[in-house]
């Protein structure tokens, strides 16, 4: 049998590094997922965006990760179902994405929940439940160019410890989004070699595909 299995090549690791221009919305259709109108919004599937303004649906107001699109309109992961419809307003703006170069590897999400031990006095044998989701963290190679804006931004997140959205893409047209905090970016070198290091990213919260 033929495999299946994804390629890694072509991935494309990028970082959140400002906002883009707000776009009209024009329409929010109820349903599971919620379907948003946006004239020629330019949005790619697995954008982080953030939605403000809009009137009757309010619940669509917040941030999302865009799940499907057409030319002018797209899906968030939100059930409207039942809800108040869609009157006036809204707007879009996604955030901006800079592509961090020369990765080499990359691997991650390997959080575990934690083990909630509920035994008691009636229990014939041990009885547990998982706790909350925990996705670890993601760690990556890369070789260091410090003239590159992914790398620069890296390292400033680093010594601003600020919340910071992440995105892989892969090559079959999936995309992990999540957000985390940048906890190492170390260096090494030798001879013949160039200069690489692993840098850590703790996620907060879900990493969500798209």
């Amino acid at each position: 049998m033929t495999s299946t299995a994804i390629s890694a090549q072509g991935s494309v690791l990028s970082l959140a590094t400002g906002s883009g221009a707000a776009k009209s919305i024009t329409g929010v259709t109820l349903g599971n997922p919620t379907i948003i109108t946006s004239a020629a919004h330019g949005l790619s599937v697995g954008d982080v965006i953030t939605i403000s303004g809009v009137n009757g649906a309010t619940s669509a107001n917040g941030s999302w990760v865009v799940r499907n699109k057409t030319t002018n309109t797209f899906a968030v992961d939100l059930d409207t179902t039942g809800t108040s419809a869609y009157t006036t307003g809204g707007s879009v703006v996604p955030v901006l994405w800079t592509a961090i170069t020369n990765v080499r590897t990359f691997t991650g999400f390997d959080g575990a929940a934690n083990i909630i031990d509920v035994t008691n006095l009636s229990s014939s044998a041990e009885e547990i439940r998982p706790g909350i989701p925990r996705f670890g963290q993601m760690s990556f190679e890369i070789d260091w160019d410090h003239s590159d804006a992914g790398h620069q931004a890296l390292l400033a997140k680093q010594l601003t410890q600020a919340q910071t959205a992440f995105k892989l893409g892969l090559p079959d047209t999936h995309v992990a989004s999540w957000n985390g905090y940048v906890m190492k970016v170390p260096s090494q070198g030798g001879v013949d070699q160039v200069v690489r290091g692993t840098v850590d990213v703790r996620i907060t919260g879900p990493v969500t595909w798209s």
